[in-house]
């Protein structure tokens, strides 16, 4: 069959080349194309139609600002869907984009799959009206979200958490080798997960590092963003200060704690088992925005959301300072509270169901009839 794929950043770039590798096992006469990043491009052998490095516009303000080229986008994908006329149209997450996608392909008569849902039990929740018209199979990662689509009278496949899949086929790293083979030196490491923007990465950096002074035994170390140059990050780093680009992962599986900015990557750093301190600060206007459009949600990260209660410490807006960053990265280093956080991470990957979500997903996709 053949199958158009869209993803708009990097979190689906990478869900999304698990689920081609996962159809490529039950599919032989599988043909892709797709909006997405180079994990994708890699599976399948051929460069996406559009990047999306060229499609990632966050916040309120910057689709504002952007909203001639991402209309322009839409006018693209809309074309090449219907000259491709592909068997299946799978969309993952990437709502503002997406469903107006899913609108244009039902009208072409084109089987629609939604894989990883929009945040809809946050804010927009009338959007639940334009899947139930466009979308025929609604896979979703998050246990809860099963039961929002239920009370909405939507069929949700809830098939697990493709992080999961991810993380379980790591092979087992050797913290002092990957401090050898980077240029670390040897102590422990407090990991720096400052977000992908240009923007967004110096202000939460700076913050970040405000810290420094009050943890010398330790080295801190920033994970590179892969749309940014290893350029960018030099004004940050010294002796105890380095950068290293491209190995997330195996960053946080030799590190002691982390800071990390809200996102896909509180829930890669629970996972991964590594303490962590969740930080967010935007603008006042987008946070102001943002509060007033998200409704009976009593937290920002994955984690605390799927636990239902604050396993992580969340610091948000004013509240992300130097000295409650100091008093929260002192409470996980060490003691009863980092004992208890890990423990609750062993809960949340219970909770998530276990590896398997990209099989699950691929099964379910295979089979649209």
């Amino acid at each position: 069959m053949k199958y158009y794929i869209i993803a708009g950043e990097a979190s689906g770039d990478l869900h999304a080349s698990n689920l081609m590798k996962a159809i490529l096992h039950k599919d032989q006469n599988t043909e892709f194309r797709f909006w997405g990043g180079d994990l994708m491009a890699k599976v399948a052998s051929q460069k996406p139609v559009k990047h999306y490095k060229d499609l990632a516009f966050m916040g309120f303000l910057e689709v504002a600002m952007n909203l001639r080229t991402i209309l322009k986008n839409i006018k693209i994908c809309k074309e090449d869907i219907k000259k491709y006329q592909p068997d299946v149209l799978i969309l993952i997450d990437y709502p503002g984009f997406n469903l107006r996608i899913a609108e244009y392909a039902k009208s072409l008569g084109i089987k629609v799959v939604y894989y990883i849902s929009p945040q809809l039990w946050a804010w927009k929740e009338g959007r639940v009206e334009t899947i139930k018209k466009y979308v025929d199979e609604m896979l979703v990662i998050l246990p809860f979200e099963q039961d929002f689509y239920k009370k909405h009278h939507v069929n949700a496949h809830f098939v697990g958490h493709p992080l999961l899949d991810a993380i379980s086929d790591l092979a087992p790293i050797d913290a002092e080798n990957f401090k050898k083979e980077n240029g670390l030196n040897d102590k422990e490491i407090i990991a720096l997960l400052p977000g992908s923007r240009k923007q967004e990465v110096e202000k939460m950096l700076d913050l970040m590092l405000s810290v420094r002074s009050y943890f010398k035994d330790y080295q801190f170390v920033i994970a590179g963003a892969p749309s940014l140059t290893k350029d960018f990050y030099e004004k940050f780093v010294d002796d105890d200060v380095h950068f290293v680009s491209n190995k997330t992962y195996d960053l946080l599986r030799s590190s002691r704690a982390a800071l990390v900015t809200s996102g896909t990557a509180t829930l890669e750093t629970a996972l991964l088992n590594i303490p962590e301190i969740v930080c967010y600060r935007s603008s006042q206007i987008s946070y102001e925005i943002a509060k007033r459009v998200v409704k009976n949600i009593k937290y920002i990260s994955l984690v605390n959301l799927i636990m239902d209660k604050e396993v992580v410490k969340e610091l948000i807006q004013k509240e992300l300072n130097t000295e409650n960053l100091v008093t929260e990265l002192n409470s996980i280093l060490d003691g009863e509270k980092r004992n208890e956080m890990l423990n609750n991470f062993e809960l949340l990957r219970e909770k998530l169901g276990g590896k398997g979500a990209s099989e699950h997903a691929a099964e379910i996709i295979v089979n649209t009839k």
